[in-house]
């Protein structure tokens, strides 16, 4: 177990609910995953407009938390407003902060990210702000009230996987109790179990799911890749070396001679 704000989960995994081919695959994919965290898009379904009644629906079935996004917001204004209309619609304190500042890469307006993170957060919010790996924006983001930080490991939708280890390493380093979640550009398994055997404490991720030729056996691999991860961490990852060790010692005279 371990805790997301003030909730106890078993899952280290977070996962989305978009791009799936059809709405049972998403519902069985999320199941087989285990998360207990599901991200959705207020921007991209609109309860209140009716058309995402079913889409709503199919999300409460599965009895997991619901973390809204603000994903397609490229302005503090709509973030803002976006966050306000998903505690209404969703009645969660919880919001995953992004603030689009470039749309050929998807990474996040630094400078209206931070805003937007200090104006909701005085209004109550939980914010967890979806970042870059920049150690100082990380710094700013914590000294202006988070305690959750969303640093991606490449743009959203590459599947490149961490493409800077050492940044997300540092950040780890200098942010001991700081709940840090990689979010986006996570492509494979691997790179899930990577980010957890670095020490953090969980992933998200929707398009290397939904997007699989079978989702919910792909589900089952990042399920289990996690747990690998974290379990790798916990018991002491060995550090790499320049220089070649023998994993057997040579003691005395070799068995074959007399």
């Amino acid at each position: 177990m371990w805790q997301l704000d003030d909730q106890s989960l078993e899952s280290r995994l977070l996962i989305g609910s978009a791009l799936y081919p059809s709405p049972s695959i998403m519902q069985d994919a999320i199941r087989a995953s285990g998360a207990g965290v599901v991200t959705l898009s207020l921007r991209r379904q609109n309860p209140g407009a009716g058309g995402g009644n079913d889409f709503w629906a199919l999300l409460r079935e599965l009895d997991l938390h619901l973390l809204p996004n603000t994903a397609g917001c490229h302005s503090v204004k709509e973030a803002i407003t976006t966050a306000q209309m998903a505690r209404e619609l969703f009645d969660t304190r919880w919001i995953k902060l992004e603030v689009i500042g470039d749309e050929y890469n998807l990474q996040p307006d630094p400078f209206g990210l931070l805003d937007a993170t200090r104006e909701l957060i005085s209004q109550g919010f939980e914010v967890l702000p979806y970042c870059t790996d920049d150690l100082v924006l990380c710094e700013k983001l914590v000294d202006a009230g988070c305690r959750i930080l969303m640093p991606w490991g490449a743009p959203i939708g590459t599947g490149k996987g961490l493409i800077n280890p050492y940044a997300l390493n540092t950040l780890r380093q200098r942010m001991p109790d700081i709940t840090l979640i990689v979010d986006a550009g996570i492509g494979a398994p691997s790179h899930a179990a990577q980010a957890l055997e670095m020490g953090y404490d969980g992933v998200l991720l929707n398009t290397a799911v939904a997007q699989a030729s079978d989702p919910v056996a792909m589900a089952t691999a990042f399920k289990h890749a996690v747990s690998a991860g974290r379990l790798a961490y916990e018991a002491g990852v060995m550090p790499a070396r320049d220089m070649a060790q023998p994993s057997t010692p040579v003691l005395g005279t070799p068995f074959w001679k007399p």
